[in-house]
């Protein structure tokens, strides 16, 4: 597949089709602010335990209006790279295609879009300096010499349920109690300072899923329904870029039990379109995804976001 310049690389010569540091992420979230400033914003939500700053991009053509809203999460288990890289290149593709894609335009002319492309930025840091294959966050345990929690086991969605430890030494380990994880408790408090968010997604790898409430039972959600007809219709739309197949269903039964985990949370808070992608690959690489698989994977899944955020926009409630 032949791939223009400009999907590859941003005016300031950012490769999209390279893993990059937090510092060149975050440097690319000001550049896309600083070419778009009628469009994207770089907010600060908060800092990472060890005080690295966290940010969002906005993106809006709302002045100072609070509109509906959808979060695109990425990076909350820090070894799967091809998340915050597909994030990073989906912020460019946002701006780089409004006003020249009709769906991103009505999308954005109709509600605003948050995209947090690294939701752990210590562990992101651990796993480019330290252990390649870190997932959790890097706290301090009292008591323990085990660092860290899994981010997604610590908020407050049946929280120590089933699928998490309470042993900090796990890689499943919930955390001392929900959102004690300061890098959970940011994305909380400003979603629920803001309100009126009616999507939540967020972008895992590996295993190729789309999925759906409820990770930490087997209870079906009350919109399942709705939640699977959209799903496949993203995962159809994602197919048709170069044929990637993705399994279909709510998290529970479609990988394993997992409580406190942020879509539950999102859902169960109101936030009714709420979605986990594994991204590529089913194995093959895992999180070891090579670098010539970013653009083609971040291409085939913006179709699936892209088809998700079309039916939030007609169907705001």
């Amino acid at each position: 597949m032949q791939h223009n310049e400009g999907q590859e690389r941003s005016s300031n010569n950012f490769n999209y089709g390279a893993y990059h540091s937090l510092e060149a992420i975050y440097h690319e979230m000001d550049n896309i602010a600083a070419d778009f400033p009628d469009l994207a914003r770089r907010v600060k939500i908060g800092h990472s335990f060890e005080n690295r700053p966290m940010y969002v991009l906005k993106f809006s053509t709302g002045k100072g209006v609070r509109r509906p809203a959808v979060w695109l999460n990425a990076g909350i288990h820090s070894r799967e790279w091809i998340s915050q890289a597909t994030a990073i290149w989906t912020a460019r593709k946002i701006v780089s295609d409004y006003q020249r894609d009709p769906a991103i335009t009505s999308i954005l002319e109709k509600m605003d879009i948050f995209l947090l492309p690294v939701a752990n930025p210590d562990g992101y840091v651990y796993t480019q300096t330290q252990n390649r294959l870190w997932r959790k966050t890097r706290s301090r345990n009292p008591g323990s010499s085990c660092i860290g929690a899994d981010p997604n086991r610590n908020w407050n969605a049946s929280f120590a349920g089933k699928g998490a430890s309470d042993n900090p030494c796990s890689e499943v380990y919930h955390g001392p109690h929900a959102n004690s994880e300061v890098e959970v408790k940011s994305v909380v408090d400003f979603i629920q300072k803001h309100g009126n968010f009616k999507g939540f997604i967020d972008l895992h790898s590996y295993s190729q899923l789309l999925m759906y409430p409820y990770g930490y039972s087997v209870k079906k959600a009350p919109d399942a329904e709705e939640l699977d007809k959209v799903a496949r219709l993203a995962a159809k739309a994602l197919a048709s870029v170069s044929g990637t197949e993705y399994q279909v269903g709510p998290t529970c039964t479609t990988v394993y039990p997992a409580s406190g985990s942020s879509i539950d949370w999102a859902y169960d808070n109101g936030i009714k379109f709420a979605f986990t992608f594994e991204l590529r690959d089913t194995g093959t690489y895992g999180f070891l995804l090579p670098a010539n698989q970013i653009i083609p994977t971040a291409e085939e899944t913006w179709l699936g976001l892209k088809t998700i955020m079309e039916h939030v926009r007609d169907n705001l409630y």
